[in-house]
């Protein structure tokens, strides 16, 4: 369960309740309204139990009907209290307690096995990331936030300048960026998407906060974990971002991605240093293999020179 789906939960739960005390009240407002109105020529047939002014009542039941309705009514508030507590206590420290920070050990092995340990760094109206997941680090991703899929994120959030908040709307989550401080949360994509601008500042931080947001791409736990171990998730977002990949490619077809581009920049390469070879080493040659436009160009030139 994500802090989405708490979140979600929790106003479902709120609501339907809500909904159904205010039916019932509503109804025994228009009962009672109905079964004691006023009626001319009718006589009150419960005209000697009524309270009198100025007399206490005698008899009745002793109030059981308020007394239940009242033990009803504190047997549901505390149960809501205690059921709410024990999920917003459970969004506060994650799964395992990856919540409380990155640098604590995980609690409960049986509830998280891996997760990725995020490292967030709020500078010049720009976030920076680094990730560790599986004993692999990358460092300082400018803009680029991949993660992956159904795995647990642990954000440790700080801030190099002035105070900003970090935050992912579709995730529900927010933590603040304060220098000098870290500040933790958690999230978790259920499955790959692209978001664009997911990442914003909620803390208003200068007058470059309105362009503070950047893209969030979630992709597979396989294929982030071929990213992140060849140090290329931010070859993995520019590809996606591009569209030369998308969310749901594959490990291997990544793999393909980055073999093409290392062979296109390694044949941009020899090709350059060949060319620059032949020119350095034969300008005649090189002369003469412009064409005839050229030579032309220098002939012309010549006959100009030949004139004067």
């Amino acid at each position: 369960m994500t802090q989405a789906d708490v979140f979600e939960l929790i106003f479902q739960v709120f609501l339907g309740l809500g909904t159904l005390v205010g039916i019932v009240v509503v109804l025994y407002i228009m009962y009672n309204a109905y079964a004691y109105k006023d009626e001319d020529g009718v006589a009150d047939p419960k005209a000697d139990s009524r309270p009198t002014v100025g007399e206490l009542p005698v008899g009745g039941k002793g109030g059981k009907k308020l007394f239940l309705s009242f033990g009803l009514s504190a047997i549901i508030v505390l149960s809501l209290i205690i059921w709410t507590y024990g999920m917003l206590l459970f969004v506060e420290q994650g799964p395992g307690g990856i919540g409380q920070g990155g640098d604590v050990q995980v609690q409960n092995q049986e509830e998280v096995d891996e997760y990725v340990d995020l490292q967030v760094y709020a500078s010049a109206f720009s976030f920076s990331y680094n990730h560790e997941y599986q004993g692999n680090t990358v460092e300082n991703e400018f803009d680029q936030l991949v993660v992956p899929a159904d795995v647990p994120v642990s954000v440790n959030a700080t801030s190099r300048d002035v105070w900003h908040t970090f935050g992912i709307s579709e995730f529900r989550v927010k933590a603040d960026a304060i220098p000098g401080e870290n500040s933790h949360t958690w999230f978790e994509a259920e499955e790959p998407g692209y978001y664009d601008t997911g990442v914003q500042c909620y803390e208003l931080c200068g007058r470059g906060h309105s362009g503070m947001n950047h893209d969030l791409i979630v992709v597979s736990e396989d294929l982030y974990t071929t990213a992140i171990e060849s140090q290329a998730t931010g070859d993995l977002f520019g590809a996606i971002q591009n569209g030369d990949l998308s969310v749901d490619s594959t490990p291997a077809e990544f793999e393909e991605y980055m073999a093409a581009q290392e062979s296109d920049d390694g044949g941009n390469g020899d090709g350059t240093d060949g060319g620059n070879n032949e020119s350095t080493s034969d300008g005649g040659n090189t002369d003469g293999s412009n064409g005839n436009e050229s030579t032309t160009d220098d002939g012309g030139n010549n006959e100009s020179g030949g004139d004067n």
